[in-house]
């Protein structure tokens, strides 16, 4: 090891194997689902089922938000130009930022705060302290309102109620709350946690690393940006001109989800 230049401790590969955080990647195959590999390689150890069910949920939840959405919007313009699939992916991701998908890490940064501060003073005091800081300080507070879910995200409910199922303290889930409430007293205005704010919470409730938070996201949000671009490559003519509000759905009715015992 004395004579290498650099190190990684994510993943070996030799002739006969490829290894993920020391796990046989052929061992993994088949056995632990994509979400809990994910997991493995951006913390270092498989999640506990439960945090593997919520893990899973998160991404689920993420997946997609119709064509209006930036990223969609952004892939289809490039797409509809000409660039190839992972291309016109890139170019979704690009939109990705404080104010569209990548803001969970900012999220959290808030909740944490106020789980901190509540160790001082009681839950409401706390997030009324940290808007009014965040406010002075010409701040905008990520996770809370959303441009479509004005009242609330339609997410949020059975986001929040896995995370209890899956025994997290809830110190997290409750300062989100408390922020939304903080934030309508301050502003007047109803700001609902949005889906950047729900994963903040959960992924603050389980200790994940706050650096890699907006991650989960972006993994998620690749696959919708994917079949965006591609739907557009395939069945879109060439140089149309995509209105970001004037479409609509043209696929199967809604459809209720069967699930096998």
């Amino acid at each position: 090891m004395g004579d290498l230049h650099w190190t990684t401790s994510l993943s070996s590969t030799s002739e006969n194997g490829i290894r993920i955080r020391g796990y046989d990647l052929v061992e993994l195959i088949g056995t632990v689902p994509f979400p809990s590999v994910l997991y493995l390689l951006y913390t270092g150890e498989l999640p506990t089922p439960p945090i593997a069910k919520l893990i899973d949920a998160i991404m689920v939840a993420s997946i997609d938000h119709g064509p209006g959405a930036p990223s969609a919007l952004a892939a289809r313009t490039a797409a509809s130009g000409g660039a190839p699939l992972g291309a016109a992916a890139a170019a979704g991701l690009l939109t990705l930022g404080k104010f569209h998908g990548a803001a969970v890490q900012d999220a959290m940064e808030a909740i944490r705060q106020v789980v901190d501060s509540s160790a001082q003073m009681d839950l409401d005091r706390a997030a009324d302290t940290v808007v009014a800081e965040w406010r002075q300080a010409g701040r905008r507070i990520a996770g809370f309102g959303h441009r479509q879910h004005k009242r609330q995200d339609p997410r949020l409910e059975r986001l929040f109620e896995l995370a209890r199922e899956a025994n997290v303290p809830g110190n997290h889930l409750r300062a989100a709350r408390a922020i939304q409430d903080a934030l309508t007293r301050a502003t007047g205005k109803e700001l609902p946690i949005n889906i950047d704010g729900a994963l903040a919470a959960i992924l603050g409730e389980i200790g994940f690393p706050v650096t890699l938070s907006n991650a989960l996201f972006i993994v998620a949000r690749l696959t919708g940006i994917l079949a965006h671009a591609h739907e557009e490559i395939t069945t879109m003519p060439p140089m149309r001109r995509i209105d970001p509000v004037d479409f609509g759905y043209a696929g199967p009715a809604n459809r209720e989800l069967q699930i096998a015992n």
